[in-house]
């Protein structure tokens, strides 16, 4: 939910510097950098800062990928960064990956020959 009131929030802002450069000021060039700045401003924070941020304080959605062949044994949060811990039984091979605010400066750890308590 509060990820939807941002982007209404961005969007209100985009339509009003629309509105008032475009429509009243009969501005063009001025909106089209107001809008535009505005909406990559938007996205950028979004990205970089606001997604975790929504996710773990203010009950955000966020979707991740167990990738193929691997089993997803569990998840925490450090921080504003999210872990998640997967098995991959092929190769023996614990994966512990960190989803960084705009994918930045991920950590990833690997444990060979990790052997976890998981069914067969």
């Amino acid at each position: 939910m509060i990820t939807y009131l941002y982007w209404a929030l961005i969007i209100g802002l985009a339509l009003t510097a629309l509105i008032f450069f475009g429509f009243k000021q009969k501005s063009w060039k001025a909106t089209l950098i107001s809008v535009g700045g505005i909406l990559f401003f938007g996205w950028a924070a979004y990205f970089f800062h606001f997604q975790q941020v929504f996710v773990k304080r203010w009950g955000g959605v966020m979707t991740v990928t167990v990738p193929q062949g691997q089993l997803h044994m569990g998840a925490t949060w450090k921080d504003d960064n999210l872990w998640i811990e997967n098995f991959e039984p092929s190769t023996n091979t614990c994966h512990f990956r960190e989803y960084s605010k705009g994918a930045v400066l991920e950590g990833k750890v690997l444990i060979k020959n990790c052997n976890p308590l998981m069914p067969k």
